[in-house]
């Protein structure tokens, strides 16, 4: 079923924090940068909710989600993602969903299962088809209150861990983009259904995080210990929720993307031009590598 998009007063209304004239001017600085695309209003206030509604820190990741998104398209473009073989694999064999019902304090999960076998599982094609839901999200009901992610290792053997390393450049790329510049608020990321391994997947992942995202994480060798944090409500009926089986939650993600592709290829063309950017970013051009020339401009 196709979306309709929120009317961005609406979301004006629901937050009293979030104030017009201050993504207005967010959006007269961005003009102000002729690399960066042409955003709309209701991203725009998603950037500044995110930040805690301060602009300046609302500039900066407004400029690495975009530049990191255009360099990294395998995680973040979504052109003939329907027909991708590796993205169909993600979708028909991991459980990757933002899960329908909000926690009474109106936070959300991204539940993410690995599949049984490592072969249908590919690191990138997992973030493309969260980020596509995510994005779909923001336009169907603004912000995100706050985010969990679940991560349930229940599937996972080593091969998978062999798997995510020959991406490591992906993990890099996405973790920095999560705590610098994706328009959500991350509260935690929790693994339950821990493996003998487990060291190992830290000792990958905790290079490329921030002190703040480590403190974010959340090991659980009890699962019930996750329903602190979470209501045992919200996840699908396998955890003893209320919510659809991970089944019925793969076939709504495939319709999902499939009823709103026109949508999710539209978004392509936010890409960031790097031949138009007047001033060298010299963090993202050591995180991403970016490469291209630079103009020199006056802007008031």
């Amino acid at each position: 079923m196709k979306f309709k998009i929120i009317d961005v007063e609406e979301i004006y209304n629901n937050d009293n924090n979030l104030k017009k004239e201050n993504v207005n001017m967010l959006m007269e600085w961005a003009e102000k940068q002729p690399h960066l695309p042409k955003v709309s209003e209701l991203i725009m206030a998603c950037f500044l909710h995110s930040c805690f509604y301060k602009i300046e820190a609302a500039k900066s990741a407004i400029d690495v989600y975009f530049t990191g998104s255009t360099v990294n398209p395998d995680m973040f473009q979504f052109k003939n993602v329907l027909q991708d073989p590796m993205v169909k694999r993600t979708i028909d064999n991991n459980l990757v969903v933002i899960l329908p019902k909000k926690a009474p304090n109106g936070d959300s999960a991204f539940l993410l299962v690995p599949s049984v076998s490592p072969e249908n599982y590919h690191y990138p094609s997992q973030c493309r088809v969260l980020d596509a839901q995510r994005m779909i999200h923001l336009h169907e009901k603004g912000p995100f209150t706050g985010i969990h992610i679940i991560i349930d290792l229940k599937n996972v053997v080593f091969g998978h861990f062999i798997k995510l390393s020959t991406t490591a450049m992906a993990v890099k790329n996405y973790l920095y983009i999560l705590q610098e510049g994706l328009p959500v608020r991350l509260k935690h990321i929790h693994f339950i259904n821990i493996v003998s391994f487990m060291d190992k997947i830290l000792a990958l992942i905790k290079p490329f995080m921030k002190k703040e995202l480590q403190e974010k994480l959340r090991v659980h060798t009890d699962i019930n210990s996750l329903y602190t944090y979470i209501p045992q409500d919200l996840l699908p009926v396998e955890y003893g929720g209320s919510c659809e089986s991970s089944d019925v939650l793969k076939e709504n993600v495939k319709k999902l993307l499939v009823d709103n592709e026109d949508f999710l290829i539209a978004q392509d063309a936010l890409v960031v031009d790097e031949s138009k950017r007047t001033e060298r970013n010299e963090k993202l051009n050591d995180v991403f590598g970016i490469a291209g020339s630079f103009k020199k401009l006056e802007v008031d």
